[in-house]
């Protein structure tokens, strides 16, 4: 029998890389999805990251004492969610691999927390030190405030119409560094420079609270401010590369727009989250597509990870 599982992408609106230090991250997750599916098979799996997520599954399930099946087995990925590009498809896989590979050796369905929690473990054999955000994001879905090991807060605003309808996901080009290696470029900054690093932080995280007050109250002109902020802050830590910032200089005239996601510091910094406005969103589209730049209408998805 075929177990197939869907989760989504996310865009973090803000909180990058401060995150991993305990500051707060607003986080969305959107309508592209992965699909992973597994079944019984004959043909060994060679792929490292699925043979690893695998070894965390049957660890987990050993430690716990729950009876399961071990089995031979082969799998499929479905994906519309860009790979490498800041909107967390590896935190997808990492959800949706776990959760089927539970269902798959055991034959029953597990909570989301404990698929969230080995998902976790998942993106720490991927990213290193990640924060939690990513993996927490795509399990749960929806609009949500997350600090490393508090409480979710699930946000239940009023529909932004105005600011949803005026953003786009418009795409710098994958960066030449892996997550893990922007997180350590962050990292050698405290090591550095603790104090400055924290200062850049705290203001990280009081334009996350700004930007959480901006989407409750559907408020384009501070959504604005925040957005200007955040990449001014990003950049100030390195994570957004020059031709990156070159391009959100050619892009100013039709509104503005922060890395979301990791970043890149040598070529290109991965999907920018871009706040353009009615009269000019018509122009910004035509340019983009005349510049052959990659871009997408920004879609929130709230439903999370799922059974198919």
């Amino acid at each position: 029998m075929r177990i197939s599982y869907s989760a989504p992408a996310k865009a973090i609106i803000s909180g990058e890389h401060a995150v991993v230090y305990g500051k707060l991250a607003l986080v969305t997750t959107l309508h592209m999805r992965l699909q992973f599916s597994v079944w019984e098979g004959t043909i060994e799996i060679k792929d490292p990251n699925i043979l690893r997520i695998d070894a965390i599954v049957k660890k987990y399930l050993k430690e716990k004492r729950i009876n399961f099946t071990n089995k031979p087995s082969s799998f499929a990925i479905e994906s519309t969610i860009p790979v490498g590009r800041g909107l967390g498809s590896s935190a997808a896989l990492s959800v949706t691999a776990v959760a089927a590979l539970l269902t798959f050796y055991t034959a029953r369905a597990f909570s989301k927390k404990i698929i969230n929690d080995l998902a976790f473990e998942v993106e720490k054999y991927f990213h290193q030190n990640p924060s939690g955000v990513d993996n927490t994001a795509s399990c749960f879905g929806g609009l949500l405030s997350y600090r490393k090991n508090m409480e979710l807060d699930f946000l239940d605003f009023p529909q932004p119409l105005k600011i949803q309808e005026n953003l786009l996901l418009i795409d710098s080009g994958k960066p030449e560094e892996k997550t893990a290696e922007m997180v350590n470029l962050v990292k050698k900054m405290s090591d550095q420079n603790p104090v400055y690093l924290q200062q850049i932080l705290e203001e990280i995280e009081s334009t996350t609270f700004l930007l959480k007050t901006a989407l409750a109250e559907d408020n384009l002109d501070l959504f604005k401010t925040g957005i200007e902020k955040n990449e001014m802050l990003l950049e100030k830590i390195g994570v957004v590369s020059k031709e990156t910032k070159k391009l959100l200089t050619h892009l100013f005239k039709f509104g503005v727009g922060k890395i979301t996601g990791a970043g890149g510091s040598k070529g290109n910094s991965g999907f920018i989250l871009f706040l353009t406005n009615e009269e000019d969103k018509e122009q910004l589209t035509a340019y983009l597509k005349k510049q052959k730049i990659n871009f997408y209408k920004f879609t929130p998805d709230n439903k999370g990870l799922i059974k198919l």
